[in-house]
């Protein structure tokens, strides 16, 4: 099976950046689409973008376009997020998450794979 690692997460400063990364391992056959997550304390999981792998289509949460950007490097199956412009809002632990289909969903619930989550604070 696949496993999904996220790494990058830490303290920043309101308007600084940071670069999250999501490794992929295992069977990648399962990571046609590979979306981030984010939940903030006391509220419930939002979704932040997806990019299909195969087709290259990049989705984003309203409230991170423009400031949010997912890419993705195939031959090291792993996927970043790169968070610019950051507000104390954006504080949460952020989540990647896989599914099978090319297809991208904003849905939590129809992704199968998660990682472990990794901590963005931003202090104000």
């Amino acid at each position: 099976q696949v496993q999904l690692v996220e790494s990058g997460g830490g303290l920043v400063q309101a308007g600084g950046s940071l670069r999250l990364s999501c490794a992929a391992s295992g069977r990648t056959f399962s990571t046609n689409t590979m979306g981030w997550f984010r939940r903030a304390l006391g509220k419930e999981r939002e979704f932040v973008g997806a990019v299909s792998s195969s087709l290259g289509h990049i989705y984003y949460s309203d409230s991170v376009k423009g400031r949010f950007t997912i890419s993705r490097d195939n031959a090291k199956n792993t996927v970043y997020l790169q968070m610019n412009s950051l507000k104390p809002e954006d504080t949460a632990v952020y989540y990647c998450a896989a599914r099978r289909t090319m297809v991208i969903s904003t849905s939590p619930f129809e992704y199968d794979v998660w990682g472990q989550g990794t901590q963005v604070t931003v202090s104000s």
